[in-house]
């Protein structure tokens, strides 16, 4: 039996035999790709190298790739835990060519693969290919040698693989395992191929046409070759079972859980999502993922609130999500470093998300529970859906497995009406510039020539105007150019892209903007002058002194960079960067507020390094010798096996393509003018360079004397002539508080008389004008002590809010509620509340009907007394 680590490594092994370049496995966030939220497939880190947009050194690769599923239109989220192979996370083992080798030699390693170094029986084996592919049918039945009664030819629908509407496109060959007879199913292209008997383990796709935008099929000049096969189902197979969560891997996951449990029984299926999902949310932690309200963070919130949940459901009344990331490291950290690396990160990220939930589920599952009881049908209402997203933050599909287990269904039709009207609210306060999408097709490439000189010469090989491709522009109008060479830097890791000119005789073209479309450099502004058409040559001329502010911010957050890991820990990593002219802000993982004395230590070591004026240098290398070589990767980056270097004296060595000063010196000064946390586990420092901090220490001065003039006092004493004013101020405070009490009480006695006796019951309703609001808590309490048996309701209107208090004697409080009647009256007054049976409060958006609410509340309370 080979256990998964195996079976892995002997993939990789035996495809390095055939001399494929073992490549590590890439980021759960892809590098530069807007188009995928997660790395879904083992080819999505090749995919530029498909399409001729990268280079690589080797034309042959092999990889076991980590990939999750858990978002947008590969999303196997609610399958998880249910089925018997749905995974949030897994591991896509792979080999491909880049227009090396062919049909042939891919359907005779999987074979040979298969066969010889797996040892599975070739008559448990099926082969599929596409209906027209007579080449790969060929290969399979006369020089494999497949028994044709196992062998079937598909349709397109599943055995025609496409990247898109348009570009590379191929047929593919599928390789199945027969789980015997005893497993419902037919064989795949069977009516009855859904059922598990027939599972796919390997998909081998061949990129050999173009379809251009007609749906023509054109063969590529050099056809490639993309295969997967999921380590998980290949596992099961190999082990003799045939849940893929009866492997190893997953054995060893579900026991500890079941340990934390307290359970015995293994087949749990809340055992089963807890499992897959520690590995899901470990390794999106360890790649740089936190949670949040949106994005890739709301995905890893989604799956941290689904396992807590299954863990709630089974009894855990502890925190111990956090706890199975041992398990996890000992059964995957050989195979992937970064999972060790970060182990204490994901577990405190982890413990911190678990903790955060648990202080809503009870109230969630309560709230759900009481609408469920009074459901009268087998339909959860879409409005309670969403109250329990929005109020509680419960992911839809966690109220859909509830659903599932009491086997009821979701209105997603009303859930999705009433989040179309939150989207409404959001867009109509949403901005939207210039939409230059379409040039995101564009093969062209750009040179840059921007790391040693500001101005160049250039050819414009596209023009865009409004994002689509035109022949010319023309004064006045605003557009896009892409030159073959330019010194123009485009936005690109945190850093802003460069302004500047371009120009030709009668010809002036004004940079406002500088990004990358591919391999482009796009040129956005407005045409000053002249006419600007196709391959014209242009002189190209950045902004120096913009660029200038703009380095220094940069090589300043290198620095800031390196310092934070010496201040706070290696635990420090970057998160997001913004490198503009006016400022520099740094996001870094970090798990609390940073204490003034260490931001004091940050700033006078960063400004420490600046003066020490040490050269800035740049090297390529490759990308494991500069890892290995103390180099810091920087979170959501795409490298390729050459990089580009950036090191600071020993003090920083970074992989950084962008531009830099000569110098440390030339910073100038460094000044942290914000700190503050902006997610949960990620804290961020804004900070000012060179004339933008000097101007802003001058400004902060200038204040200062300000404040101390009209204080009558000097910079020196100002501390000590505040503090005398706030204990001044706290006296006055508690003065004010002692009148209002008196107030308060005195308004008690004034609004006894007012009461009205309904069956021996003194039911009061009153409105207090705007001075008395702040004592309504007293009034009530005041009130209660007066009148003895007693339901009262106060509210005040101000600054076009209103409050409200409800107050009910004990004696009274099984009749009526004081939180239900507090809820009617806000109801009314375009707000909601509750609390206690005796005491509650609301508040509420439309002060002129408070009169009308508060006369109905003696008919209210009647009616219950």
């Amino acid at each position: 039996m080979f256990s998964s680590a195996d079976i892995r490594q002997g993939f990789l092994s035996y495809f390095e035999g055939k001399g494929h370049s073992v490549v590590r496995s890439a980021s759960l966030v892809p590098g530069n790709d807007p188009t995928l939220l997660f790395t879904n497939a083992g080819m999505v880190p090749f995919k530029d190298v498909f399409t001729g947009r990268e280079q690589r050194p080797y034309t042959r690769a092999s990889s076991a790739q980590r990939c999750v599923r858990a978002g947008g239109k590969h999303n196997d989220l609610e399958n998880v835990g249910y089925t018997a192979r749905h995974h949030t996370f897994f591991e896509m083992l792979g080999n491909f060519s880049f227009g090396d080798y062919f049909k042939r030699e891919a359907i005779q390693y999987a074979w040979e693969f298969l066969t010889q170094v797996v040892k599975l029986p070739a008559e448990k084996l099926w082969v599929t290919v596409y209906e027209e592919d007579d080449e790969a049918a060929d290969i399979w039945l006369k020089e494999i040698g497949v028994d044709p009664a196992r062998f079937s030819r598909i349709g397109a629908k599943d055995n025609f693989w496409s990247m898109g509407d348009t570009g590379p496109c191929g047929p593919c060959t599928e390789i199945f395992y027969d789980h015997g007879p005893e497993i419902p199913g037919g064989p795949p292209g069977t009516p009855e191929e859904d059922g598990d008997r027939y599972i796919e383990i390997w998909n081998l796709v061949f990129m050999q046409y173009d379809r251009d935008v007609e749906g023509t099929l054109h063969p590529l000049p050099k056809p490639c070759v993309d295969t997967g096969m999921g380590l998980e189902r290949l596992a099961a197979v190999v082990q003799g079972v045939h849940s893929n969560y009866e492997i190893d891997l997953f054995q060893k996951l579900i026991r500890a859980a079941a340990e934390l449990a307290g359970v015995a029984d293994l087949e749990n299926s809340s055992l089963r999502v807890i499992a897959d999902h520690i590995r899901a949310c470990s390794f999106l932690i360890a790649d740089g993922v936190f949670p949040s309200n949106e994005g890739r963070g709301y995905v890893l919130r989604r799956i941290v609130r689904r396992a807590v949940r299954h863990g709630y459901q089974l009894g855990i009344a502890e925190p111990f999500f956090h706890r199975l990331v041992p398990t996890l490291v000992a059964e995957m950290g050989e195979a992937y470093p970064e999972l060790v690396e970060n182990q204490d990160q994901v577990a405190r990220m982890l413990r911190q998300e678990e903790e955060r939930f648990r202080e809503t589920l009870e109230q969630g599952m309560k709230l759900l529970d009481e609408d469920l009881a009074r459901l009268s049908g087998r339909e959860i209402p879409g409005e309670t859906i969403f109250r329990l997203y929005d109020t509680y933050g419960f992911p839809v599909d966690l109220t859909g497995d509830i659903a599932r287990e009491r086997e009821l269904t979701l209105d997603m039709a009303g859930f999705e009406a009433c989040m179309e009207e939150q989207r409404a609210r959001a867009r109509s306060a949403s901005r939207f510039k210039a939409d230059h999408s379409q040039a995101a097709g564009f093969e062209g490439r750009s040179e840059f020539t921007g790391y040693e000189n500001l101005q160049g010469q250039g050819s414009v090989t596209g023009l865009f105007r409004e994002g689509r491709t035109v022949n010319e522009l023309r004064a006045g109008e605003q557009g896009m150019v892409v030159l073959d060479r330019t010194p123009f830097y485009a936005e690109s890791g945190g850093q802003v892209g460069d302004q500047g000119w371009l120009r030709a005789e009668g010809l002036l073209f004004e940079v406002q903007d500088t990004v990358k479309y591919g391999a482009a450099h796009g040129h956005l502004g407005v045409l000053r002058e002249g006419s600007l058409k196709l391959d014209q040559a242009l002189a190209a001329q950045v902004n120096a002194e913009t660029r200038a502010r703009t380095v220094a911010n940069h090589s300043a957050t290198h620095l800031l960079h390196a310092v934070l890991r010496e201040v706070l820990g290696e635990h420090v990593q970057q998160k997001g960067s913004l490198v503009a002219p006016d400022r520099l802000r740094f996001d870094f993982a970090h798990f609390e507020a940073i204490a003034s004395a260490q931001l004091h230590e940050i700033e006078d070591r960063v400004n420490a390094r600046i003066r020490a004026n040490v050269a800035a240098e740049a090297a390529e290398m490759g990308y494991d010798e500069a890892i290995e070589a103390g180099a810091v990767a920087l979170f959501g980056e795409k490298y390729g096996d050459k990089v580009r270097v950036l090191s600071l004296g020993e003090y920083s060595t970074e992989l950084c393509g962008g531009t830099h000063v000569s110098r440390t010196g030339d910073i100038g000064l460094f000044k942290i003018i914000a700190e503050g946390g902006v997610a949960a586990g990620v804290r961020r420092i804004e900070a000012l360079t060179g004339e933008g901090a000097l101007a802003w220490v001058r400004e902060a001065a200038g204040k200062l004397n300000e404040a101390a003039a009209l204080l009558k006092s000097s910079p020196e004493n100002l501390g000590v002539k505040l503090n005398q004013l706030l204990d001044r101020n706290r006296q006055l405070e508690k003065e004010l508080a002692r009148l209002q009490q008196t107030m308060a009480s005195a308004a008690g006695s004034d609004l006894a008389a007012q009461a009205v006796d309904v069956k021996g019951v003194k039911v009061l309703a009153a409105q207090l004008d705007a001075a008395q609001a702040k004592s309504l808590r007293e009034t009530v309490d005041q009130l209660k002590q007066k009148l003895g048996s007693a339901v009262i309701l106060l509210g005040a209107a101000e600054g076009g809010k209103v409050k409200l208090v409800a107050g009910v004697s004990q004696d009274c409080t099984d009749r009526v509620k004081a939180g239900e009647l507090v809820n009617s009256v806000a109801t009314q007054v375009g707000g909601r509340g509750g609390g206690r049976p005796d005491f509650a409060q609301a508040g509420g958006s439309e002060p002129d009907k408070l009169p009308q609410a508060i006369q109905e509340v003696v008919d209210w309370v009647s009616e219950r007394l």
